[in-house]
């Protein structure tokens, strides 16, 4: 007796063959349809056995199969472009598509999200345009690559297209871009929408909103679209707790914190991050021990952002700590990690320590490597800078400024405008950065013409009043010896920080005009701004070229007293030198033994001078 063929069994048999080690089975049953001449009588066993083998990532055998198929429909064709298309193989996948004779919504949304997937928008935004009826997926899956790609404004054209509100993903995902774009009106105008028109507002859809709404500093507006939830999500408490600190609320942040008993690490995370956003350094390390305490699982963010406020603290004790912590944990060699580690012993005066961490490691990206090219600048091994920029694989324009950066500080500026010209001729986008760099290094070889050159072309790009540039012009002005020049300039300026000051200031005492610099000191007072060890070191020099040595003592004292910074080997150098010149030999001498570290080149020099001073000096006087 023949058993009656049931397809449906079949074809269930066949849906459990997913794997590559169930290929077998379906040769097996290929070869049982073939044998009871099933194939060319019905499409559905054909199809199955097509979706088999493409799912077992076989695309040989399937397209082999497809092209032996009598009959095809749009499941036929859709299931090898799909093959084609999870295996990478776009191009054979659009020519495919090009020949279906007949194409559904499915087809369409396929090629579309597929090729939008592999951030060929392009493509998938001209396939879209010839869409004939465009369903929501296709609008989900353009507006939500351009958002993901950073084409933010794309995203909200297109959605403006759309001519309704879509479903909650695209909303969320045009949300996001509108704060992304700062247009934070007319992402407040599409939440009236969804108010007007009754939408249901998921989790998602209220995180988009709170992080809108938090962004903006509307923290009022965030707090309402929170309470429409009956059980805020997590993401979303994140959202308000991150708003709150970014605007300096901290107290809120907390009071938002405390709505959960038993929060999880993404909240800990964003209030940690919060502390430290907001120079709270100590309470950010306490509530990470809380943390611990409370045995919540740390993951890559809570390391990264504890190293964070580790650097910022400058205690190179508590980085070394976290480094064994995080070696501990298992997340030492994640490239964020090992970036942010990096960043750390850097801040904290511990180059050789970062570059001892850098030679353990197996896996970098650029931004490590990037960091690991200023390390290598700040600790004068200049050589590995250079090696490590040449073997990069993928420079970015941070790569070479940090290396025009390193060149110049670390005396060769010849070479820092030599990478400048080839940076320039490979078509890279100058930057801000870029041009102080080469300015600072035009500068140490007092080459005016060069230095006029460049900042021409910071000119032709729109930066000649940048401040960073700027600065970078009042000093190469004053190295040159044009200090009037400079001056010119710096009058120009918005001086929002003490940078600027400090160049002016800087320039006048080095060029010999102590009064010119004591004044401008008085003008930077004036103006509310603190000034920095960079500052005195300045106003010291003045005094010293003027011989002001009452005046000196004075801003001595004043900046460990009443700007509370401790004095560095410069200022001892000054001050001693002061001491020489006004023949107070034996204060020259009694300074340079209270020193609280060991005197360099600098002071040695002016020691012996002042002890040769003395022996020659006539008894009795």
């Amino acid at each position: 007796m023949t058993m009656e063929f049931d397809p449906q069994y079949y074809a269930r048999l066949l849906q459990y063959c997913k794997t590559h080690n169930s290929i077998l089975l379906g040769k097996q049953l290929h070869l049982f349809f073939l044998k009871r001449g099933i194939l060319s009588s019905t499409i559905t066993i054909g199809n199955r056995l097509l979706q088999m083998y493409a799912r077992c990532d076989t695309m040989a055998e399937t397209w082999k199969l497809f092209d032996e198929m009598l009959q095809k429909n749009c499941f036929s064709w859709n299931t090898v472009i799909e093959g084609y298309m999870k295996l990478g193989n776009k191009e054979k996948s659009l020519e495919l598509f090009k020949l279906m004779p007949h194409k559904n919504d499915f087809s369409w949304n396929l090629v579309i999200s597929g090729f939008a997937q592999a951030g060929e928008l392009e493509v998938a935004r001209s396939l879209f345009d010839d869409m004939p009826e465009k369903n929501g997926v296709a609008w989900n899956s353009i507006i939500h690559s351009y958002a993901r790609t950073g084409e933010a404004r794309k995203a909200v054209e297109l959605f403006k297209e759309l001519g309704s509100l879509g479903n909650a993903f695209v909303l969320a995902t045009v949300i996001g871009a509108c704060v992304n774009l700062g247009a934070i009106e007319y992402g407040k105008q599409i939440h009236a929408h969804m108010v007007v028109d009754g939408l249901e507002f998921d989790p998602v859809l209220c995180s988009s909103l709170i992080y809108l709404y938090g962004k903006c500093g509307d923290l009022d507006g965030a707090s309402r679209v929170l309470n429409l939830m009956k059980e805020p999500d997590d993401f979303s408490l994140s959202a308000l707790i991150s708003g709150y600190a970014s605007c300096g609320r901290m107290t809120d942040a907390r009071r938002i914190f405390d709505r959960k008993i038993d929060p999880c690490v993404v909240l800990w995370n964003s209030l940690i991050s919060g502390h430290v956003l907001n120079n709270e350094e100590i309470e950010a390390l306490a509530l990470f021990n809380k943390m611990r305490e409370k045995g919540v699982q740390q993951d890559f963010s809570s390391i990264a952002v504890v190293l964070s406020a580790c650097s910022s603290l400058c205690i190179s004790e508590y980085v070394k700590q976290m480094h064994g912590h995080a070696d501990k944990v298992g997340v030492i060699h994640d490239v964020i990690i090992a970036s942010t580690l990096i960043d750390a012993y850097s801040k904290c005066g511990r180059p050789n320590d970062a570059c001892k961490f850098f030679s353990e490691l197996q896996a970098y990206d650029t931004i490590l490597l990037n960091s690991m090219i200023t390390v290598y600048s700040s600790c004068g091994r200049i050589e590995d800078g250079k090696q490590l920029f040449k073997t990069m694989p993928n420079k970015s324009l941070i790569s070479w400024n940090s290396m025009i950066v390193g060149l110049s500080q670390n005396g060769c500026p010849i070479e820092a405008l030599d990478l400048f010209c080839k940076m320039n001729r490979s078509d890279l986008r100058i930057d801000r950065f870029s041009l102080a760099s080469v300015i600072s290094a035009c500068a140490s070889i007092s080459s005016i013409e060069l230095g006029e050159q460049v900042f021409a072309k910071a000119t032709l790009i729109g930066l000649e009043s940048d401040q960073i540039i700027s600065t970078s012009l009042v000093d190469f002005y004053c190295k040159c010896g044009l200090v009037e020049y400079g001056r010119k300039i710096f009058d120009t300026m918005t001086k929002s920080d003490q940078i600027s000051w400090n160049s002016m200031l800087m320039g006048y005492a080095t060029n010999g005009h102590g009064l010119e610099a004591l004044l401008l000191f008085d003008e930077m007072r004036n103006a509310g701004v603190s000034p920095t060890d960079i500052t005195f070191i300045g106003v010291l020099s003045a005094c010293d070229h003027c011989g002001l040595l009452e005046e000196g003592l004075k801003w001595f004292d004043s900046m460990k007293w009443d700007y509370h910074i401790d004095p560095g080997i410069e200022h001892y150098s000054c001050m001693v030198d002061l001491f020489a010149r006004a023949g107070c030999l034996e204060e020259a001498m009694n300074l340079i033994e209270q020193m609280p570290f060991k005197a360099d080149a600098s002071v040695t020099g002016r020691e012996s001078c002042a002890a040769h001073c003395a022996r020659a000096a006539p008894q009795g006087l």
